[in-house]
């Protein structure tokens, strides 16, 4: 599968987009939306390699939904799991109990399973929450835009 726009649009909404690096909430080095490869203090994009980063980046998330989860997906589902997966990376879906509960075909659990992962740093962020409910009210294919 490949994410749609609307998963695309997910993620670009809850990343934002900076044009200058910045460490983000645990120190990170970021760039545009929430690239992290190869970032360091001083680099500067404009907003088409910001776009050009994220499309170039999506095959790489899209796989490890792909190699990790043993379920069939619809295109909400995979576009809400491609969000999560994006912002917390490979390792944490798959030793997650949102993974072993989707794969044991518990799809009714993985929302509430989502929203668990709202913290960085040890600390509740508000923007967590916010995208963790967004990502899943479209995990159940809802309305997610005016979270």
């Amino acid at each position: 599968m490949k994410i749609s726009q609307e998963g695309v649009a997910l993620i670009k909404k809850f990343e934002g987009c900076e044009l200058d690096a910045y460490q983000d909430s645990v120190g990170v080095w970021t760039i545009g939306y929430g690239h992290t490869k190869e970032v360091k203090e001083g680099d500067k994009i404009n907003k088409d390699e910001a776009e050009h980063l994220l499309q170039e980046e999506m095959p790489e998330y899209e796989g490890y939904i792909e190699n990790l989860v043993k379920v069939s997906l619809s295109q909400c589902e995979f576009d809400s799991l491609c969000s999560w997966v994006y912002n917390l990376g490979p390792t944490n879906l798959q030793e997650s109990t949102l993974l072993r509960f989707l794969n044991e075909g518990k799809y009714d659990e993985v929302p509430a399973q989502i929203k668990r992962w709202n913290k960085a740093g040890g600390k509740v962020l508000d923007g967590l929450v916010r995208r963790r409910e967004a990502e899943a009210l479209l995990f159940q294919a809802k309305e997610w835009e005016n979270v």
